[in-house]
């Protein structure tokens, strides 16, 4: 039927198409002009009926503090090191630590293999200045990736979890280990010592350092010293700032090459990789560099696995505080870290991580505090203090955006910026701190109850005040939340007793889902149909655009 020279079969098929796509395609992937006018059209959902919507029911799949069957938790003595307790559920282990205090090769094979390091992870030599502690220190590093794609099964390989049901995948640099690179042989879990944030870092002021990047990674690396006081180029002319771009060629996968160091001054100092930084960084290959002050017997916790609570302090540590720890913020884009699951083929992934992703049009949705995300942030990362302690606070972000750091209940003084201490003058007590990318802060955190530095015990929160920031994919509460807790508000297994919301929920994966168990089959199937119902909608609006062409030509 043709009216005015009109196919009108045509123009109802048109019309009709264009109708029913508009009801089923994805409202949110409208451009946000036109979503803001339909809104001005149609209006929005009043309160009324958005609150009228059933509330899922969401259910603990694990324990929010599980049972340290280990004994990890404990203070313990170890080849004659004294480690302090961990004050949060979840502790490091000792072993590792241990190792970590006198060396690798200073200790027993019995402490190696319970730690899971190499002999030659990090070897301690010779004390130069007679001080009563080691001067030669050669740490060697390598690189693993976790939730990495598999060509034998569809679920991830040395799986890691930011948060429940939260598993992007990452590059960490790591200690050198030896065995397997899951828990066990029926876990694909990844070991203890392949985490998130690669180990903090620590060295003694004229320490004589070399660091070995042995690449057991498909892809090109480098280790770029960011604030760490070190030469252009080694005595034998070869680069040793990490950059490709100036200073070196990359490691190639397979091959491995020695950085030189011998600090002059100290402070809370950055390290990562340098090729292709605007995907490399977030992918994970970052961590916390620490210089201490040149102390007699100043028996240094090399490296700290996960960052948190150091617990073998330095001799200046033990002398002004009263803890310390080490807190590493950070940030992702799935969009970004998720290419290397879609495949194996490392050349498939460089193309698409160093030409195909634009970071410029990436958003940033996972933020981390020490390579966790809440709830698990109050498994790992609490501040457990008592009254009347001063706390050392060593802050890096190492994020690509700036966080907004907020203390309830407390204010901290800034004692050092980006390694350099400020002037006692100078020095601002306040409780929102901005850290822009890469810049690191020492705070001193004091409890003493004046209405100033602190406003009495309890569970007080500890955040990014930036509303992502405490979010998992732009559901809350996420992100890098933490909390300042006194010891009357912890329970004897290292969890915090809160007077709030029930946590279980957290601890079910549907929570950051948007899934309702009750709901998830239905959402299946109404995925499935939508689908169908778009393509009939392009189904005809092709025909009656064809059938316009058709009369045209």
């Amino acid at each position: 039927m043709t009216i005015n020279g009109v196919n009108m079969r045509a123009l109802m098929l048109l019309v009709i198409g264009l109708a029913l796509l508009l009801i089923v395609f994805p409202y949110a992937y409208l451009p946000e002009r036109m979503r803001f006018e339909l809104a001005g059209i149609v209006g929005t959902p009043s309160p009324e009926k958005r609150l009228s919507v059933p509330t899922p029911s969401y259910e603990a799949q694990e324990e929010s503090c599980p049972p340290d069957l280990l004994g990890y938790r404990d203070a313990i003595v170890i080849e004659g090191v004294s480690i302090a307790a961990a004050s949060t559920c979840v502790g490091d282990n000792p072993y590792a630590i241990a190792a970590f205090v006198k060396g690798t090769n200073n200790v027993s094979q019995e402490t190696l293999t319970r730690a899971g390091l190499a002999v030659d992870a990090l070897h301690k030599g010779r004390d130069l200045d007679g001080d009563g502690d080691a001067d030669e220190i050669h740490i060697r590093l390598e690189i693993a990736e976790l939730n990495g794609g598999s060509p034998d099964s569809q679920e991830p390989t040395a799986q890691y979890q930011l948060a429940p049901g939260i598993a992007p995948s990452l590059w960490v640099f790591v200690p050198k280990t030896f065995g397997m690179a899951t828990e066990n042989f029926e876990s694909n879990q990844a070991m203890p010592l392949l985490r998130s944030p690669s180990p903090s870092i620590r060295i003694e002021q004229g320490d004589r350092v070399l660091i070995t990047l042995e690449n057991t990674h498909y892809l090109e690396h480098t280790i770029h010293f960011h604030g760490v006081d070190h030469r252009y180029v080694k005595a034998n002319g070869e680069g040793s700032d990490g950059v490709p771009l100036s200073s070196e060629l990359p490691v190639k996968a397979g091959q491995s090459r020695t950085y030189e160091i011998q600090a002059r001054n100290t402070g809370t100092s950055f390290y990562h990789c340098h090729v292709q930084t605007q995907s490399h960084l977030p992918m994970g290959l970052q961590g916390m560099f620490i210089i201490e002050e040149n102390l007699p017997n100043n028996t240094l916790q090399s490296m700290n696995i996960g960052a948190g609570q150091v617990r073998v302090r330095s001799q200046e540590s033990v002398r002004n505080y009263d803890q310390e720890y080490d807190m590493h913020y950070s940030d992702l884009d799935s969009d970004l870290n998720n290419i290397v699951q879609q495949t194996n083929d490392p050349v498939a992934i460089k193309r698409w991580l160093h030409g195909a992703y634009n970071i410029s049009e990436g958003r940033s949705n996972y933020f981390m505090l020490n390579g966790r995300s809440f709830p698990y942030t109050f498994r790992e990362s609490l501040i457990n203090v008592k009254e009347n302690q001063t706390v050392r606070l060593r802050v890096l972000n190492a994020g690509s955006e700036g966080i907004s750091l907020h203390t309830h209940g407390h204010k901290s003084t800034a004692t050092h910026y980006d390694g350099v201490r400020v002037p006692e003058a100078a020095q601002l007590t306040r409780d929102v701190f901005w850290l822009a990318s890469a810049q690191r802060l020492d705070l001193s955190l004091r409890t003493v109850d004046d209405g100033v530095h602190s406003y009495g015990p309890g569970v007080w929160m500890m955040h990014d005040h930036r509303g992502k920031g405490i979010t998992n994919g732009g559901i809350a509460p996420g992100g890098n939340m933490t909390a300042i807790v006194y010891d009357d508000y912890l329970r004897d297994d290292g969890w915090p007793i809160t007077q709030g919301k029930d946590f279980g929920q957290f601890f079910d994966p549907r929570f950051y889902q948007r899934i309702d168990s009750g709901k998830a089959q239905a959402l299946s199937w109404l995925l499935l149909l939508r689908l169908m119902l778009m393509g009939g909608a392009f189904g005809l609006i092709i025909k009656g655009a064809a059938h316009f062409i058709r009369d045209r030509g």
